[in-house]
């Protein structure tokens, strides 16, 4: 299978998930964005990851992680985002150590903390991104909107970090019909809440497969 390489974009905070990011990542040689919903912790340390003038005054599970890796001289060498489930995404971290390598199987959040602190790639399959991979085809006529005034979320240098935590609440679709979910879906979409078309893309998934 065909392997698709990505960047993250950036993280932004659920607006339906009390606690909950989401860490978006970006095609890098197309316009389509994988949404990941991910915890409080793992999206601080990722944030940190990404700051790299940001440094904790004691490492993090993460940082610890990668000390240990060095000390006994194993190398991540890549992240595959291998599966996807129910919604939910399965990852596999490529170590070495002596010419030897090994796959480590890992929550795609941490794995992906980790990619970071080895300077690591993170792909997908293809068969993946296609099937839960965000088309975006927002393109602003260039004298409307500048980069100073843009509103992408995930362009507001203020929704890269973490933000503060409100109260708010899950929403479900399952009561939806399929035509009316690919309607919400392409609202999300448009008013570019990645969270929110995750979830959407989730219960697609779960009826098509």
């Amino acid at each position: 299978m065909s392997l698709v390489k990505l960047t993250i974009k950036g993280i932004s905070y659920s607006q339906t998930q009390n606690g909950a990011y989401a860490l978006i990542l970006n095609e890098v040689d197309g316009e389509r964005k994988l949404p990941i919903v991910i915890g409080a912790f793992e999206a601080q340390s990722i944030a940190i990851a990404l700051e790299k003038e940001i440094r904790p005054p004691r490492p993090l599970t993460h940082d610890l992680f990668k000390n240990f890796a060095d000390r006994f001289d194993i190398v991540v060498k890549q992240v595959i985002i291998h599966k996807l489930v129910d919604g939910v995404f399965f990852s596999s971290i490529i170590c070495e150590r002596d010419r030897i390598e090994e796959i480590i199987d890992a929550r795609t959040s941490d794995a992906i903390a980790l990619a970071l602190r080895f300077n690591a790639p993170i792909f997908t399959y293809k068969n993946i991104l296609d099937k839960a991979g965000i088309y975006l085809k927002i393109n602003p006529p260039e004298e409307s909107k500048s980069s100073e005034e843009s509103n992408d979320p995930l362009e507001n240098p203020e929704t890269f970090g973490l933000v503060g935590e409100e109260s708010v609440t899950g929403e479900s679709y399952s009561q939806y019909s399929l035509a009316e979910l690919y309607e919400l879906l392409e609202g999300a979409v448009q008013n570019e809440d990645y969270e929110k078309a995750a979830k959407i893309r989730d219960e697609i998934s779960k009826r098509e497969s």
